[in-house]
C-alpha cells in the first residue's frame, strides 16, 4: 500500500464512524484482505472475543489479561512495511521492533533491537548499528544483521511501493557488515537519522523474501517485540500473548491482551463504565464528564487536524487570496466550543502547539470576516458557490455545517458532500477529490503515529506527488521552494539553522493555504488505574501497553 492508499485508513481512520464494516471495506477495497486476516489468524489462535474473561480475578489473585476497546477496526494487513490502519499500526508497536523505536507516549527515541543508538561516521554519510545480544523472532529464529538490512532494502525498493519509503529518501543503501552489525550509507547527511529509522520494523527475511511469502506474512506476522499475535478479526479485534523469546528493554508485564474494536462511541463508554475493559481510546467529547470521577480520563493535545485542501488549478481557487479568505471567515474559537466541547485548538501553525518543533506561522488566520470579504473583492470574486467535500470522520461531520454557515456571512455558499475517506481519496475516476469538478475538501489527518518531527510531518503533506500535486493540483514556485527548503533542513547539522529553515516552510504553507490546518484536536483516553498499572494515554491514535500490567 502506498502513501496515497494509506491516507484512506490511518490518516483519516475515524472515517469509519457511522459506516457499516462491509460498506467501509467495500469502499476501501480491503474486504478480501480483512477476510484473509480473520481466517488465517483466527485459525492459529481461536476466534477473537469481544467479551474475554481470561485471567479474571479469583480469590484475590491478579488477573493476567489486559483488555481494551479501540475506536477503529482492523482495515489493513500487519506487514509493518505497509501497515496503515490505526489498529494495525498500534498492534505493530507491540509485535515488532525497529533498531530504534519511538516511545509511543513521550515520542523520544530509544535503542530497541539495537544495543545503542546508531553511531555516525565522521562525514555524516555513514551510520552503524549493532544488534542486541540474543535477539530472536517470536518463532525462535535468531535475528541477524541481514534481516535488518533486508527490512530496509525491501521497503526502499520502488517495486514494493512501500508506505515507509516516503520517510527515508536520504538512505542510499543498507548493508550487513557481519552477523550483528549494520551499516547505512546516506545520499546526504540527515541529522534526524537515529529517530527516523524507527519507521522500519525488522522482519525475518526468510518469511518475507518474495511476494507470496510477504502476502502470508501480512496475516501471520512474526516479530521481535514483547508480544505475539494469536488471532485477529476485522470485526471484533485482536488477541495477543507474551513473546517468551523477547529479551529487550520492554518485557510484557501481563500474559495476554484482548483488543476489542468498535467505531461506536457508546459501546466504548459502556465497556469502560461496565468494567469489561481497563482502557478505551477516543472518548466522545460529550461523554467526558460522564466518566470523570469514575475512571481516569485525560485529554492530550494532538497534531490530529481539520484541514482545508483546495483544487489550486481551478478558478477562483488558483488565487491564494480566495483560499485565505475562506480561512479568515472561520470563527475557530466558536467551532472548538460548539463542535468539540472545547477539546481543540485553533491553528497558529501547521504544527500543533505541543509539538517540540512548533513555531507560530507569520500568517495566523484569526476570525476576520471583513478581511475575508476584502480579499475576495481584491480577487474579483462575487457570489462564490462550490461543493465542500468532507470525510465522514465524526468531528468533521460535526464541524462542516458550522463552516458552511460562517461562509454564508461573507457571501459564500457551499453545499456538503460527505463520504467515507476511502471514497474521497480513491484514484481517478472514482475518488471525489480526483474528479475535475472537485473544488474544496475538509478532512482530518494525523501522521504523527510515524513520528513527531517537523521534517516528517511537513513531508507528508507538502513533499512528493500525492498531496500537493495529485490532490491539491498545486504547482509552481511555492511547492518547489518548500521541497528545496525541506531538503536543506534535513541536511543541516546546526539545530538553530534547521529550525529557521522549517520556519520558512511553516510560513510558506500558511501563506499559500493550498493545504492548511484550521484546528488541532485533543485526544481523550479513559482507563481504570485501579485495575491497570503503568498505562499512559497517547497523543496519537491507538492504545499502548508496553509498560502496563494488571492489578488485583
Amino acid at each position: 500500500m502506498n502513501p496515497d492508499q494509506a491516507s484512506k485508513t490511518l490518516l483519516d481512520p475515524a472515517g469509519l464512524s457511522g459506516v457499516s464494516r462491509r460498506k467501509f471495506l467495500k469502499f476501501s477495497g480491503t474486504l478480501s484482505a480483512a477476510a484473509v486476516i480473520t481466517g488465517a489468524l483466527a485459525a492459529c489462535g481461536g476466534p477473537s472475543s469481544t467479551n474475554s474473561n481470561d485471567g479474571a480475578a479469583a480469590g484475590g489473585t491478579v488477573p493476567d489479561t489486559i483488555e481494551a476497546t479501540l475506536a477503529f477496526t482492523l482495515s489493513s494487513g500487519l506487514d509493518p512495511m505497509n501497515a496503515s490502519s490505526a489498529v494495525g499500526t498500534a498492534a505493530n508497536q507491540h509485535l515488532f521492533e525497529g533498531l530504534v523505536d519511538l516511545d509511543p507516549i513521550t515520542r523520544q527515541p530509544y535503542p530497541a533491537l539495537a544495543k545503542a543508538l546508531p553511531e555516525p561516521g565522521a562525514d555524516g554519510l555513514t551510520w552503524t548499528a549493532t544488534l542486541r545480544d540474543g535477539a530472536m523472532f517470536s518463532d525462535g529464529t535468531p535475528v541477524t544483521a541481514e534481516d535488518v538490512a533486508w527490512s530496509f532494502t525491501r521497503a526502499l525498493d520502488p517495486a514494493n511501493k512501500a508506505l515507509m519509503a516516503a520517510f527515508l529518501p536520504f538512505i542510499d543503501s543498507v548493508t550487513a557488515k557481519d552477523a550483528k552489525t549494520v551499516e547505512f550509507t546516506l545520499k546526504s547527511p540527515f541529522a534526524l537519522f537515529p529517530q527516523r529509522i524507527a519507521v522500519i520494523k525488522v522482519v525475518p527475511k526468510k518469511l518475507t523474501g518474495d511476494a507470496a511469502a510477504a502476502k502470508a506474512f501480512d496475516t501471520k506476522p512474526v516479530g521481535t517485540g514483547p508480544w505475539k499475535l494469536d488471532s485477529a478479526d476485522a470485526t471484533t479485534g485482536l488477541r495477543f500473548s507474551v513473546n517468551d523469546k523477547y529479551n529487550g528493554p520492554r518485557k510484557a508485564a501481563a500474559k495476554k491482551m484482548v483488543w476489542n474494536t468498535t467505531t461506536e462511541g457508546a459501546t466504548r463508554i459502556a465497556d469502560i463504565q461496565g468494567g469489561r475493559v481497563q482502557a478505551v481510546e477516543a472518548v466522545p467529547y460529550i461523554n467526558v464528564a460522564q466518566l470523570e470521577g469514575k475512571v481516569d480520563v485525560e485529554a492530550r493535545q494532538a497534531f490530529n487536524q481539520l484541514f482545508l485542501l483546495f483544487n489550486c488549478s481551478a478558478k477562483p481557487f488558483d488565487d491564494k487570496r480566495v483560499r485565505q479568505a475562506l480561512h479568515y471567515a472561520l470563527d475557530k474559537d466558536a467551532i472548538v466550543t460548539t463542535a468539540l466541547q472545547g477539546y481543540g485548538t485553533p491553528a497558529k501553525s501547521y504544527l500543533d502547539p505541543e509539538n517540540k518543533d512548533f513555531q507560530e506561522a507569520s500568517t495566523v488566520y484569526g476570525y476576520d470576516p471583513e478581511k475575508a470579504k476584502a480579499l475576495l473583492a481584491e480577487a474579483g470574486v462575487k457570489d462564490l458557490t462550490f461543493e465542500l467535500v468532507t470525510t465522514n470522520t465524526q468531528f468533521i461531520v460535526d464541524i462542516a455545517p458550522l463552516m458552511v454557515d460562517q461562509w454564508k456571512k461573507i457571501g459564500v455558499n457551499a453545499s456538503l458532500n460527505t463520504a467515507p475517506s476511502a471514497s474521497v481519496y480513491a484514484p481517478a475516476p472514482d475518488g471525489l477529490v480526483s474528479k475535475d469538478s472537485f473544488r474544496v475538501l475538509a478532512a482530518s489527518g494525523d501522521p504523527t503515529v510515524f513520528g513527531p518531527d517537523a521534517d516528517l510531518l511537513l513531508r507528508w503533506y507538502f513533499a512528493g506527488d500525492t498531496w500537493p500535486k495529485g490532490r491539491a493540483r498545486w504547482t509552481g514556485a511555492a511547492p518547489t521552494q518548500i521541497a528545496q527548503l525541506l531538503d536543506q533542513a534535513a541536511a543541516e547539522q546546526d539545530t538553530a539553522k534547521q529550525k529557521d529553515l522549517w520556519k520558512q516552510v511553516l510560513d510558506l504553507v500558511a501563506d499559500e493555504a493550498a493545504i492548511y490546518t484550521v484546528l488541532h484536536t485533543k485526544i481523550v483516553t479513559a482507563w481504570d488505574s485501579k485495575k491497570l498499572d503503568g498505562f499512559k494515554p497517547a497523543a496519537t491514535t491507538g492504545l499502548y501497553f508496553l509498560d502496563a500490567k494488571r492489578t488485583a
